[in-house]
């Protein structure tokens, strides 16, 4: 009886050790996931449905040249090794973009967007607070864009800063810098090119600028953002798109995702 009752309480401590070490585990992950939000402002998440990435573009996109350290920034030569790599990664099933930015560098930008719309995997996009400038091309990049009812967009043209030369060359590149923008955008969403350059040359809406500014509803009604919707809509869209692509390579042929086709208003 005695022997009996040791081995039971040492097989209780072994149970009690082996818990020690899951929690022990599940508090590394945790800390593992803290730092890559801190230095990426990104999270992929594997303890759900389906194992997803979230990145974040937020604040000012930078480009080329370093922004002060005051700016919220989100940095381009951070998020596209991460776009590559969540491409590449077998275990990541889908991609959420989470946007609230002001825009930023056109360039920078539009070589994320692009990025984004060549990726196979299911993606999905969120606007939250705005989506402004080169944050338009950012937010339909994505197979199904949402945005949040409170949430705007300012559509307007190319800004010229800096050092300008004052000679046709200058405005003819320019010009054909808007029409890759616009030719992306209206590809990649629901919005005619005649329609968005409207957009973009409205003269009687902001103060001292020209464009126009989308609310939530407007940016759907336009046939810019896909959906009106929040963090459960993207998520939901987002197990939609992996569920109808298909089980994983190892266990059966994968279907080919459904490409965002431009129709015309």
């Amino acid at each position: 009886m005695a022997e009996e009752k040791d081995k039971k309480s040492h097989s209780l401590k072994n149970e009690d050790k082996q818990q020690d070490e899951e929690q022990q585990d599940d508090v590394s992950l945790t800390k593992e996931q803290s730092e890559q939000i801190v230095e990426t402002g990104s999270l992929t998440h594997s303890k759900g449905k389906h194992v997803i990435h979230c990145l974040t573009i937020v604040g000012q996109v930078e480009g080329h040249y370093i922004l002060p350290s005051q700016n919220k920034t989100t940095k381009y030569e951070h998020v596209i090794p991460q776009l590559v790599a969540i491409e590449q990664d077998p275990e990541v099933e889908g991609l959420i973009i989470i946007l609230n930015t002001v825009g930023g560098d056109v360039e920078a930008g539009l070589a994320i967007a692009e990025l984004i719309a060549g990726m196979k995997k299911p993606t999905v996009s969120l606007v939250l607070g705005g989506g402004h400038s080169i944050g338009v091309p950012l937010a339909v990049s994505a197979k199904h864009s949402f945005i949040a009812p409170s949430a705007t967009m300012t559509v307007h043209p190319v800004r010229m800063n800096g050092l300008v030369l004052g000679v046709p060359q200058t405005l003819s590149y320019f010009d054909r810098m808007q029409e890759r923008i616009i030719r992306f955008v209206c590809d990649n969403s629901q919005i005619s090119p005649d329609r968005f350059k409207q957009l973009m040359m409205n003269s009687g809406e902001l103060v001292m600028d020209i464009g126009t500014v989308l609310d939530g509803d407007k940016a759907v009604e336009e046939g810019l953002i896909d959906s009106l919707g929040g963090l459960a809509d993207a998520v939901a869209e987002l197990y939609r798109q992996i569920e109808e692509l298909g089980p994983k390579k190892e266990d059966g042929p994968a279907k080919e995702p459904k490409k965002k086709g431009a129709k015309g208003k």
